[in-house]
This record gives C-alpha cells, structure tokens and sequence, in this order.
C-alpha cells in the first residue's frame, strides 16, 4: 500500500487527509496564511501524490483547500528568509504524474502557484466564490510548477497572456466561459458536486480509465493521425473486463461489502 496517510495535520505541515470509499482527499490546511505551501508542505504533497498509484485502495485523488482561499501558491515569506537554500520542489509536476484521476475543488482565490496545481489536475469544480489570478510577473517572478505550458492549453494563449500580464482575477463564471473550469456550484454545494463526481470514478473500470486518460495526455498536441494510430493500437492489444481477474476479484469483493453493509 503506497498511500497510508494519517488523517489530521501531519509532521510535514497542515495537509490534511481522508481516505473513504476509494476517494483520497487532500486539504489544504493552513487559512492563516492564505493556504500558501511551505517547503515541508510542498514536499509532503509530492510524496502522497507518488504514492496514490501504488495503493489499490484509492480510485481517485481529490485535492481542495480549508475556506476561505484555495490556494496562494508558495509561502513566498519563507523563500525570501532562506534565499536559493530550500531545495527545488514542483508539487504541479507531480499531480500531472499521477496516473489515476485527480479532482481539483476550488473553494476561494486560486492564485499564481495555486493556479499552477489546479491546472496540473485532471479537471476543476469550482465553487462561485472562486476567483483565478496569475500574479508571477506582478510580484517579478517567473512561474516553475507549469503556468506557461497549463494555462494557455486550457483558456488560450491570447487570454492566458491576459491574465499574466494585467494579474487581473477571472471570476468562477468567466473561468467555466473560457473553459478553465469544469463546473460551478453554489459555495455550500461544492462538497457534495465534489463527492458525486468521485463517486462516479471511483465506479469505473480502473485500468480503462487510466489506458483513457493516458491517451488523452500523450495525444494532446500531436498530429490527429498519429493520436487515432496510437488510440487503435492499445485498442487492439487491450483485455476487456470479462478477460481480466482483476475485475472479476473486485466486483467480488465489491459484492461481499455491500452484502455486509
């Protein structure tokens, strides 16, 4: 088992988090500070998300924030305390490597670092009081967790260039217009959109959906031949459900813990 987080605070900073029902969540726990990451946090963060693949028990990787703020990037009070001396982390490298489904829930500002790892999920539910900022050029520093690549991918490059350059916010309702969100839901209703989305994953065939969501990373920005010629290829070679064990034991033991219950 990869993923055997406690849930609470931990050691290695206010990340806090849940495993129930094949969903692992992750909270970001520390509202005094606008949620920003510290290096431990930053570090921790890499380590759950390289751990999610190897634990059977979880489906899908949610990652969220405590109210009022999602996210405002690194904690840019302790990088400028210890100057070039922390070491380099990317927790958006490492949620875009997770090879399951990752739900990013925006509940509040989501900003420049913290716009980083919404984009580095899978997709966004958002809550209509989020709002969405790239201020890395506004504070004079350069992005490194893939605003450059992510955000013009996901709006286009004339409004991504718009954003980084006025730092302007992007309401919850413009953010679902130009496509940086999946879906907006009243503020109290996030958890529950949240929940029913996870639900749904965590009920579908694992192995298909990850062989999915693979073809859809590795074709992104290749020539539409070559994506439908990779897409044919593992189509060719794939095993359906009725031909894998792995099904058949899960869908037992899925039977025997709602038989139990």
């Amino acid at each position: 088992m990869g993923v055997r987080p406690p849930e609470g605070v931990s050691a290695d900073g206010p990340l806090r988090t849940e495993l129930a029902d094949g969903v692992l969540t992750v909270t970001i726990d520390r509202p005094e500070a606008k949620n920003a990451l510290t290096l431990a946090m930053r570090q921790h963060l890499q380590r759950l998300c390289a751990g999610v693949d190897r634990d059977d028990d979880v489906a899908v990787m949610v990652l969220t924030a405590t109210d009022p703020v999602f996210c405002a990037g690194a904690d840019l009070k302790e990088i400028a305390a210890h100057g070039s001396g922390l070491p380099a982390t990317n927790p958006g490298a490492a949620l875009r490597a997770v090879g399951k489904p990752v739900i990013c829930a925006v509940n509040g500002a989501c900003v420049t670092g913290g716009l980083e790892l919404a984009l580095s999920c899978d997709w966004i539910i958002a809550s209509e009081q989020a709002w969405f900022a790239d201020t890395h050029a506004r504070i004079g520093v350069l992005p490194r967790w893939g605003m450059s690549a992510l955000l013009p991918r996901a709006v286009g490059m004339r409004i991504a260039k718009e954003m980084t350059a006025t730092g302007a916010r992007l309401a919850a309702g413009e953010a679902l217009r130009v496509g940086l969100v999946n879906t907006v839901v009243a503020h109290e209703d996030l958890a529950a959109e949240v929940a029913r989305q996870a639900r749904a994953v965590a009920e579908t065939d694992r192995p298909a959906l990850a062989a999915s969501l693979r073809l859809y990373d590795e074709g992104d920005g290749q020539p539409l031949d070559k994506a439908l010629e990779r897409e044919r290829k593992w189509a060719s070679e794939w095993k359906p459900p009725v031909l894998r064990a792995d099904r058949a034991e899960g869908k037992r033991g899925l039977r025997q813990k709602r038989s139990q219950g």
